[in-house]
């Protein structure tokens, strides 16, 4: 028989901050709920008022359990952790004290790329509420695809939701073709407006946000095939058609972009649209007779410069409309109102920086937060890119690093891209378990963080997971390479170390 202690230790992901064991299993014959008494307000004192929100303490008894929380949320999180233990069929006595480390735990999907719909997205969110996730981030556009339905311009779906090629790198080895959706051969799909505001309405029930993100100003070839008009214009009166970017030198992006948000802030009322800002090329701004008029009117000297220009004017409209702006790590390199979030992907460095700054700042750097990188062996896994993120290398992440205020990291988050990813199979392939580590890094203390008892948790919760249709990695089959927390792929012949 596995002592009650164990049962807790293996199974709830994440950790909670505190377990104190008693004798007995609870036959939970009964649940009380006891929602913002003095005992229980005077135990969180001390923490964050969004600490607050979300903390509990479960008492469990042999014929019934106390749930003490201040709010709704906090008696929703205690429910998930019984939940949790009721899958393996005992739920051990004792006292559970628990409160998140993080604000912001989430996961990003990507739908441009790779287009999967309602019933998948709903799924997911089920897995994050599971997990004391809290943040849905949906990457609504980008080059291969525009998900998003849109009265303001209905082109941007009409023209480019549908293409050809299953992959994005079929897609761009057929030179980027868009079909329409009466194509039998076309691959696709947008989001109607009612279908993301049931997902909105379905995540808030589980108390996770969804964020939009709509990108700008790279990665925006199929707004440029849709709508050419946001496209630079060389002194001849031609467009630079199928460029990267959009032209912040043309009023007229500004007014497909505003008008575009608004209907996004419409659907989605989370405090934060993700405006995206990374990777822009600005290979056309130097040749456009509207980015150089742009130029002169500010003053600016390097193209560059056009960037922050596009980045601040949109904040400023974002922040008009009651809401912040995140954007990538690369919209500080032209400077952002302090009001902005910064997502640091390129590594640590962009958190570190945008802390110094005084930005809040999320991170999700590609070296342990891209989930469609490897997660073993190149010869046993589905087609990936990147090095290898294994689960025991995610695990190990550390989002505070050296130097950064610790007031400011609101938090974390993992993001899946699906450049390889066609089928949602294969999405929760590279998501489970390694999102069971995230779970666990953004809500449990540092400190209480451990590998060896983790990985027994988190063999159990999949079984959990595939109970519930799940499709997830096999941890039984896992490499000595991927158990050994290396990051890199070695040389032939090099011993891998081992030490659980």
């Amino acid at each position: 028989m596995i002592s009650l202690f164990l049962i807790l230790n293996i199974l709830l992901i994440p950790k909670p901050v505190s377990f104190t064991p008693a004798d007995g299993v609870c036959s939970i014959e009964k649940v009380v709920v006891r929602k913002d008494r003095r005992p229980f307000r005077k135990a969180v004192a001390e923490l964050e008022p969004w600490q607050r929100q979300e903390a509990y303490r479960l008492t469990i008894q042999r014929d019934r359990v106390k749930i003490e929380a201040l709010t709704e949320e906090g008696v929703f999180r205690a429910r998930k952790s019984l939940e949790q233990m009721l899958a393996l069929g005992e739920v051990p006595c004792g006292i559970v004290f628990d409160y998140p480390r993080l604000r912001h735990r989430g996961l990003m999907i990507d739908e441009s790329r790779s287009f999967k719909g309602l019933a998948f997205l709903k799924k997911q969110v089920d897995a994050l509420a599971l997990l004391k996730m809290n943040v849905l981030h949906l990457h609504l556009d980008d080059s291969a695809g525009w998900r998003i339905e849109s009265e303001a311009c209905p082109e941007l779906t009409a023209k480019t939701a549908w293409r050809i090629g299953r992959t994005y790198h079929e897609w761009e080895a057929g030179k980027y073709r868009f079909t329409t959706e009466d194509d039998p051969e076309g691959y696709g799909g947008c989001y109607s407006r009612e279908e993301l505001k049931e997902l909105v309405e379905y995540a808030a029930e589980r108390y996770v946000t969804v964020i939009p993100e709509i990108e700008m100003p790279g990665h925006s070839m199929e707004v440029g095939y849709a709508c050419p008009e946001v496209l630079c214009q060389l002194p001849d009166g031609r467009r630079h058609t199928g460029a990267w970017d959009l032209c912040p030198g043309s009023e007229t992006t500004f007014e497909l972009l505003e008008a575009v948000l608004e209907e996004v802030m419409d659907i989605f009322p989370s405090p934060f649209i993700h405006i995206g800002g990374d990777e822009a090329t600005m290979k056309t701004w130097s040749q456009c007779v509207n980015c150089q008029r742009r130029m002169e009117e500010e003053g600016y000297t390097e193209v560059k410069q056009l960037q922050g220009y596009l980045i601040r004017r949109i904040a400023a409209f974002v922040q008009n409309h009651g809401r912040r702006i995140i954007g990538w790590d690369e919209i500080l390199e032209t400077g952002v109102p302090k009001e902005a979030v910064v997502q640091s992907w390129r590594g640590i460095s962009g958190g570190q920086k945008a802390s110094a700054e005084g930005h809040e700042v999320i991170m999700s750097p590609n070296t342990h937060c891209y989930y469609n990188y490897y997660q073993d062996l190149i010869r046993k896994e589905p087609k990936a890119v990147g090095e290898l993120v294994s689960l025991r290398f995610t695990y190990g992440y550390e989002p505070l690093s050296e130097g950064m205020d610790p007031t400011l990291l609101r938090g974390v988050q993992a993001n899946l891209w699906t450049e390889l990813i066609a089928t949602p199979e294969h999405a929760e392939y590279m998501l489970y378990p390694r999102l069971f580590a995230l779970a666990e890094t953004a809500w449990t203390p540092a400190s209480a963080k451990e590998y060896k008892g983790f990985r027994k948790r988190a063999r159990a919760l999949l079984d959990v997971f595939r109970n519930l249709e799940y499709n997830t990695f096999d941890m039984d089959t896992e490499s000595d390479l991927a158990r050994s927390g290396l990051q890199r792929f070695p040389p032939e012949g090099v011993p891998i170390p081992i030490d659980d």
